[in-house]
């Protein structure tokens, strides 16, 4: 049900996280390694990244498969970026919201995509929609489940909720209304990445100190973290997210903290 993958470090094209590696997002959208739910990703994708002194990202996302758009490959192969978000879909319903309902979804300086679904969707939710002022919930981009819980996020970060606690608090609240569901969030704002595994597979790229002293160093030069669904190579250095967790990234730190399930 979906892959994502965010990107901090130096420039990079687009191309070389997203397409060139072995097991990259473009392979995974047919062929993922780690995927629990779903076999293929054909139901749009997108990319979000943070250009060098624009704290606002750009957005290319389209509703067909990545690799039905010719255009894609040449984007991907000029552009670089130090900060990105991207994504292929697995719809958890048949909609007629087409790349609207693509993630990344974006506010600001924020990019969000879900991987998972909403148990009991869309009941479920209703009421914690309901607690939604009007006018976020008509300024929603579409009408599936990852554009609530996106409108949720946004709502904590608008009311000065830290990244973290944003995604902690909408997980454990969606969880308790709609036991069941997966929801491995992720949200950037080109500086920090934030994310959950509760459901489904999570991967970081770990950061200094694993694996020799010159890969290392070589990382810590570089700065550069990465968390995705699944690895997208076989380098030793990734590192497995345990479920029910939080993961607070940055060029050089990652921090884990544990998520309880909600009481009844």
């Amino acid at each position: 049900m979906c892959r994502h993958i965010a990107f901090l470090g130096p420039a990079t094209a687009l191309a070389e996280l997203l397409v060139r590696p072995p097991h990259a997002l473009f392979r995974q959208s047919w062929a993922p390694r780690r995927q629990r739910y779903g076999t293929v990703n054909a139901d749009g994708f997108g990319v979000g990244w943070y250009a060098e002194g624009d704290p606002v990202p750009a957005r290319y996302r389209r509703s067909g498969p990545i690799w039905g758009d010719q255009s894609f490959a040449d984007l991907a192969r000029v552009v670089r970026a130090g900060a990105l978000l991207a994504a292929v879909r697995d719809a958890t319903e048949a909609g007629a919201d087409g790349e609207a309902a693509a993630a990344p979804f974006a506010a600001g300086p924020w990019l969000f995509s879900h991987n998972g679904a909403v148990k009991g969707w869309p009941g479920s939710l209703a009421p914690l929609a309901a607690a939604l002022p009007a006018a976020e919930l008509l300024s929603m981009e579409a009408r599936c489940d990852s554009a609530l819980v996106w409108a949720l996020v946004l709502h904590r970060l608008r009311d000065g909720d830290e990244p973290g606690q944003a995604l902690a608090e909408t997980v454990l609240d969606i969880s308790a209304a709609a036991p069941g569901s997966r929801l491995n969030l992720l949200l950037t704002d080109g500086v920090t990445v934030v994310a959950t595994a509760w459901g489904d597979t999570l991967w970081y790229l770990a950061p200094p100190g694993r694996g020799s002293d010159q890969e290392a160093d070589r990382a810590q030069e570089e700065g550069r973290t990465v968390v995705a669904s699944e690895p997208y190579d076989d380098d030793p250095r990734w590192c497995e997210v345990p479920d029910r967790t939080l993961v607070v990234a940055t060029r050089t730190d990652v921090l884990l903290t544990p998520l309880k399930e909600p009481t009844a």
